[in-house]
């Protein structure tokens, strides 16, 4: 734990740490007592009182030192994400760039703030003013171990605002890093606290404080709504990226070739355990046999193993409940009538390796119709009409992502409109970038990380009306 300014370790209570390829231990992490947390919330105090009196340009000084050394350090970096995580090694180093550009993009976002004089008669002003909101609970899960971390810290530094940082027991030194690097570059010991525990424990004994006055949360809705309502005891704001279930509409215009290659690159990353991953894919009828075959047959050459090894296209599943709960859903899916057209099982070789698999012909009623598998699975169905495919996209209580592939620019303009997600993706899987907002709608959540509105979030609106 890093607790004002120091490291600290416990030994009374610890998590072990697994690597997902192999199953073997990479170490012990320790867990947090309620004394750690008041102690974290005592320095993010004090942080907050000094950090938001400190000059903007040195706040960006400390981000872009940071994301200078990200880079500096990026081949250690990702080599441990891998191997506490399970994702590839090209995909690790991705996020730690991606983690580094976001430092540096809220350098330079925090110096364009602006509030406004009103106009008043001569002798009396009113101003709109934008201030930090305060110290932020941030809660960061495992399946992007550096990139999340780095949206937690990112956004509320550059603001003026202290961060209790909670990331993912799973994958500790992802996050360690991050915070290392901030301190390296100047960031004060109190600005930033990294804490690990037991995530209910945390998470109540964190919110119910009054020194917290923003919750920031990645992750599952359950937990998202469960969160929400501890913070509704102390009126905190909230952030909440919760859970999707990505619904993909491929009309039968769209370039076959380059859709498969696009769709099955985008859903072996990370094994499918990505809050965006393409998974319910609608294809029109003219299309949907030669694209349901084409894209089975590029599923099932997919090379899965250590996300280490250079040839390696999809990793492990990040921990031992994931391969149980994929098979529990498949399982639910073909007692159904769904049909497996490639995968369907684990790997049988030490870690938490899962098939890429794709499955046709499922009903409604089956679980992954409704339930987010969050791991390498595909389900296709065909459709007739646009508002036929509309309706089946937008049918569930989820709004984070969603994807469309046409070739037809007025139809690409018509199904973006169309569907319900916060973030919309035409005829490509990638939705993040630092510029730009992330985040979505109705059960999956409000606000957005990335981009100005992810900085916005961090501040509140005070008027002063003077005479």
């Amino acid at each position: 734990m890093y607790i004002a300014g120091e490291w600290l370790m416990r030994a009374d209570r610890t998590h072990r740490v697994v690597n997902p390829a192999t199953g073997a231990t990479l170490g012990e992490l320790p867990l947090a007592q309620a004394a750690d947390l008041d102690r974290a919330l005592e320095a993010a105090e004090r942080g907050f009182r000094s950090w938001r009196r400190t000059p903007v340009e040195e706040r960006a000084r400390v981000l872009r030192g940071a994301a200078q050394l990200l880079r500096d350090r990026v081949d250690v970096i990702a080599r441990n994400a891998t191997r506490e995580e399970g994702k590839t090694l090209a995909e690790t180093r991705i996020e730690v760039m991606a983690c580094a550009g976001l430092f540096d993009f809220y350098a330079e976002e925090a110096k364009r703030v602006y509030g406004r004089v009103l106009v008043r008669p001569s002798g009396t002003r009113s101003l709109v003013m934008k201030e930090p909101v305060g110290p932020v609970a941030a809660f960061a899960p495992w399946n992007f171990p550096i990139h999340n971390p780095g949206r937690k810290l990112g956004a509320p530094i550059a603001a003026g605002c202290s961060v209790i940082l909670k990331p993912a027991e799973e994958a500790p030194a992802s996050a360690m890093a991050v915070v290392q690097a901030l301190a390296d570059a100047g960031c004060p010991g109190d600005v930033v606290q990294l804490v690990f525990g037991v995530p209910d424990e945390v998470s109540r004994h964190l919110l119910a404080s009054p020194i917290i006055r923003k919750l920031s949360f990645t992750g599952s809705t359950s937990v998202g709504k469960h969160l929400m309502k501890l913070a509704a005891d102390t009126v905190k704001r909230t952030t909440m990226e919760l859970g999707g279930h990505a619904p993909v509409v491929i009309f039968d215009d769209c370039d076959l070739d380059r859709t498969v290659e696009t769709l099955a690159m985008g859903k072996v990353r990370n094994a499918g355990q990505v809050c965006v991953s393409p998974t319910r894919f609608y294809v029109q009828q003219g299309i949907h046999d030669r694209f349901v075959q084409a894209y089975s047959e590029r599923m099932a050459r997919m090379v899965v193993g250590d996300g280490l090894a250079e040839d390696t296209n999809m990793g492990p599943m990040a921990n031992s409940r994931r391969p149980a709960a994929i098979a529990e859903i498949v399982q639910d899916a073909v007692a159904h009538g769904a049909r497996i057209r490639t995968g369907g099982e684990r790997i049988d070789r030490d870690g938490f390796f899962w098939q890429p698999t794709v499955l046709s012909d499922v009903p409604l009623e089956a679980r992954i119709m409704n339930e987010e598998p969050f791991g390498p699975v595909v389900v296709t169905s065909p459709f007739a009409t646009f508002d036929e495919v509309v309706e089946q996209a937008n049918r569930l209580p989820y709004g984070l992502a969603a994807f469309a592939f046409t070739q037809d620019v007025r139809q690409a303009n018509l199904i973006g409109d169309a569907l319900e997600a916060g973030m919309v993706g035409i005829n490509t899987t990638g939705l993040a970038a630092s510029d730009a907002p992330f985040g979505g709608v109705k059960e999956s959540g409000h606000g957005s990380e990335d981009g100005p509105e992810g900085l916005a979030a961090c501040f509140v609106t005070k008027t002063i009306h003077q005479v």
